[in-house]
């Protein structure tokens, strides 16, 4: 998502809410779509590193904000993975996060698996499920096999 190709459809969403497309919302995207996964202070951190010693990268509230406002546009979206900071991921791959509670490993699941539960909430409450949120906490099976041995 680095590079021209993620430029176009930024600039234009920027521009349709009378935004102008700065050099560090390009960066803190591109920088959410390598890490997959990061914190803002991971964020941070790579576009400090990108920046290297001599260039300017954008402070952690400047992250933030960042953050906040690609949010607002639908292009990146945040999850709670239990204790800390929220992680960021890109919005064009929803996905669900399952986080083993022993190790810290994280994987991305299909959303499709919480059908059957978003179905259910919705007839009996109403409810509707926004997976794009949702972390599953438990136990991987590498954990689970350590355990048991």
């Amino acid at each position: 998502m680095s590079g021209p190709e993620s430029a176009p459809p930024l600039a234009a969403e920027l521009r349709a809410r009378g935004l102008r497309l700065t050099s560090q919302r390009q960066r803190v995207l591109a920088a959410v779509a390598a890490l997959e996964h990061g914190t803002p202070e991971e964020i941070g951190a790579r576009l400090r590193a990108e920046a290297g010693p001599d260039g300017a990268a954008p402070d952690t509230s400047t992250v933030y904000r960042t953050l906040e406002l690609l949010e607002r546009l639908g292009l990146v979206w945040h999850t709670h993975l239990g204790k800390g900071a929220p992680i960021y991921h890109a919005a064009q791959h929803p996905h669900l996060h399952v986080v083993c509670q022993s190790c810290g490993e994280i994987h991305s699941v299909d959303p499709e698996l919480l059908d059957s539960a978003a179905e259910r909430l919705s007839a009996q409450l109403g409810f509707t499920l926004d997976v794009g949120h949702v972390a599953l906490s438990g136990t991987c099976r590498a954990c689970a096999e350590k355990e048991n041995a």
